[in-house]
């Protein structure tokens, strides 16, 4: 999704928090992993591969100029041959490291074995993110976690993950596009007067 896409979902959920957290989450995100180097793995369910995710954040990565956020894809199932970006194997996760960053995406409950392993990456020192549907073992693993249940809210795991892999590459606050009030444009000065400066690294 591009740019223009993306403001445009941004605008279509101006009256909702999701904008919002998608920012808080992807923040956690970029501070995560930048101040380490990078480490970013990037993992699915058996059922749900977040190779969307990955791409755009890949992307992100690029044009923002923070290759940290360019993640590994850890797949259940690679085949033999692949390229390498797409051979890496939930083998990854035994070698978790203290500094790397797990990201797991959940639509629904990813099953035992891989709570396990993500369980067995933050006892080893990894910080777990996660975008999931609401399962609560994924909750009780995850340092930071964003829940989307599409009965319940009005946007889907897709869709969010378009909103923070776009605001992971942020470099600043967004820029306001379009007319706007003048206690608009007010607000959003003191916000940008009173927020902390940009992060050097």
């Amino acid at each position: 999704m591009d740019a223009v896409r993306v403001a445009l979902l941004r605008e279509v959920l101006a009256g909702t928090h999701w904008p919002a957290a998608a920012r808080r989450f992807a923040g956690v995100l970029r501070s995560s992993v930048v101040p380490r180097g990078g480490g970013l793995l990037l993992v699915g369910t058996a059922e749900y591969e977040p190779w969307h995710l990955a791409a755009h954040l890949v992307d992100e990565a690029a044009w923002s100029g923070r290759p940290e956020l360019t993640p590994t894809l850890v797949r259940h199932d690679t085949r033999p041959g692949a390229p390498p970006h797409l051979a890496v194997g939930l083998d990854r996760l035994h070698g978790v490291r203290r500094g790397e960053t797990l990201l797991l995406v959940a639509p629904a409950s990813p099953g035992g074995a891989l709570l396990e392993r993500v369980h067995d990456a933050r006892r080893g020192g990894a910080t777990v993110l996660a975008l999931d549907g609401g399962d609560a073992d994924v909750r009780g693993l995850a340092h930071e976690h964003l829940s989307v249940c599409p009965e319940r809210d009005e946007v889907d795991l897709d869709t969010e993950q378009h909103l923070v892999s776009a605001a992971a590459g942020e470099n600043g606050l967004p820029v306001a596009r379009g007319s706007r009030h003048f206690r608009d444009r007010v607000s959003r000065l003191v916000d940008q007067l009173t927020s902390p400066p940009p992060e050097r690294w």
